[in-house]
């Protein structure tokens, strides 16, 4: 009797230990999935960096609508005050590649009149962006005529960074963050009488470049919006703009 329950202790102990073995692996693990670097002597820091950017071209954004009883009628009268604004740009001097497209929609147009719903046929809405580079930028306002002339609305003209610029600038302002970042632990460390080890992780928290508006469409009417685009841009010089980046940095301390 005695045997057997000493034998019934030992298995419940074996059971008990095999639990708790079971248990603190369970926990090293979860620990390891929500941290997976021991975060003792471990420092964060975010790196800022901002740099002055002068744009290289204006765009100015043309908003054409147009209405019909059936998709084609809508379509064709959209396409025939598109064809009439890009005659009149290239005679302004642009090319064909300074003309985009940003969005094209064709769809039912309707009313809801005292809960009802009316339809009022098919309209298409064609959002086209004229770039003028620096060198063209005494165009902006023979460009605001072209585009009311032919029908387009003016939807909205800004100072923009090229492709190839954009990317200048972000190399720069990032290399400069991440030179801040490094600045930061390492200022932090020697506080603590320490050194910065091994970089652990990094990540881009932001890159701060968005297009600066010279106009916005006010809800005024075509001639009306006419006029405020040209105000607006009389004697339009691109002044410096601040760019700014950040990133996050983990470091070793040692």
């Amino acid at each position: 009797m005695e045997q057997k329950l000493d034998n019934s202790v030992k298995i419940t102990i074996i059971i008990v230990l095999a639990v708790l073995i079971l248990a603190f692996m369970v926990i090293y693990l979860f620990k390891s999935a929500i941290f997976p670097y021991d975060i003792k002597n471990k420092i964060t820091v975010e790196g800022v960096a901002t740099v002055d950017a002068v744009p290289d071209l204006v765009a100015v954004y043309f908003n054409i609508e147009t209405q019909g009883n059936t998709s084609s009628e809508a379509k064709d009268a959209n396409a025939e005050i598109v064809d009439n604004l890009e005659t009149e740009l290239i005679k302004l001097g642009l090319e064909r590649k300074e003309i985009t497209t940003q969005n094209y929609n064709i769809y039912q147009d309707y009313d809801w009149i005292n809960g009802r719903r009316t339809e009022k046929g098919f309209k298409a809405v064609h959002t086209i962006r004229i770039e003028l580079k620096s060198d063209k930028l005494d165009l902006v306002g023979d460009v605001v005529d072209a585009g009311v002339d032919a029908g387009a609305g003016i939807n909205s003209i800004n100072f923009e960074l090229s492709q190839e610029l954009q990317n200048e600038y972000k190399a720069q302002a990032m290399k400069l963050a991440a030179q801040d970042a490094k600045i930061k632990a390492e200022s932090v460390a020697e506080g603590f009488n320490k050194k910065v080890g091994d970089l652990v992780s990094t990540s881009i928290n932001d890159f701060g470049y968005y297009p600066w508006s010279i106009y916005s469409y006010a809800g005024g009417s075509m001639a009306e919006e006419r006029d405020l685009a040209k105000e607006a841009t009389t004697s339009i010089q691109p002044g410096e703009q601040e760019i700014t980046a950040r990133i996050s940095a983990v470091f070793e301390m040692k």
